[in-house]
């Protein structure tokens, strides 16, 4: 299995760049100028909200960015020029958090192995001398991707409140402490955090460098907070699915793979009438 982070000084060389397709899935107001003002040469965009996530009928069922349907994703990666056989890396302008690591982990649910994460992310890459773009790319399309299934594991809001109960299971909340203990909330309507996650801020996978921590201290880290549980045993969850990724990401960096993405999360479970609670956590580094 290929690590799911690449060195943006790999990609330098232009013979290191072909035959690879290379994803910009910045995001956020804006996101599309910016890549339009300035990206990775040959880079193409996708949209968090118009290609990485179907629009919510109602965010108290499937929270504010549902995963789309296969076949709409397996339409939108033959229209980038991604096959079964195809290279691929993908940078975003927030260290993976936004939306690249959704990228990758869709990518490999649709059973999709080479795809990677630049490590750093467009500034990191800028550095190591990969050179920019100003023009749109236009990908050499391919018939819809053949996969029918999301193949890695997720959990809905009822299993993630069975898990939360259960000690020999564990559910993870990476938001920002100060959204976990309900101390701040600029996007969904009800601060807090569901009753018995910890907290483990997806921020902490990261170096003072934006850069992933080392694969060896990510999984002290991450042993230390599963103790006993097997990772099969983990639900990871965010605000609406997408920063839970970059926590996927580095348990899968540091050997530790089989976790489940909760895509709803808080911006489901907060709307749904569940039980809230606010404060500090009761394991973890959010405390």
């Amino acid at each position: 299995m290929p690590s799911p982070l690449i060195d943006p000084r790999e990609l330098v060389a232009p013979e290191a760049r072909r035959n690879l397709v290379l994803i910009d899935a910045r995001s956020g107001p804006g996101a599309r100028a910016r890549y339009e003002e300035r990206h990775l040469e040959g880079a193409l965009h996708v949209d968090l909200d118009q290609d990485l996530a179907s629009k919510p009928a109602d965010p108290a069922r499937g929270g504010r960015h549902p995963l789309p349907a296969p076949e709409t994703f397996a339409a939108l990666l033959g229209r980038l020029g991604i096959g079964p056989d195809t290279r691929v890396a993908v940078y975003d302008d927030k260290s993976g958090a936004n939306a690249a690591s959704r990228f990758w982990w869709m990518l490999r649910a649709a059973g999709h192995e080479d795809v990677r994460v630049l490590d750093g992310g467009l500034e990191a890459a800028l550095a190591a001398g990969i050179p920019a773009g100003t023009s749109g790319s236009r990908p050499a399309q391919r018939p819809a991707y053949p996969f029918e299934r999301w193949m890695r594991p997720t959990a809905d809001v009822d299993e993630v409140a069975r898990a939360a109960r259960d000690a020999g299971r564990l559910v993870i909340d990476v938001r920002d402490a100060v959204r976990y203990r309900g101390e701040s909330e600029p996007i969904d309507p009800v601060p807090g955090h569901l009753p018995g996650a910890i907290n483990v801020p997806f921020a902490s996978n990261l170096g003072p460098d934006g850069r992933f921590l080392p694969s060896e201290e990510l999984a002290r880290k991450y042993r230390a907070v599963l103790g006993e549980r097997e990772p099969s045993e983990v639900i990871v969850h965010c605000g609406s699915g997408v920063t839970a990724c970059h926590t996927l990401l580095a348990l899968e960096h540091a050997g530790l793979t089989g976790s489940r993405l909760y895509v709803g999360s808080w911006s489901e479970w907060c709307r749904s009438g569940r039980p809230i609670v606010k404060g500090a956590s009761p394991g973890g580094e959010g405390t």
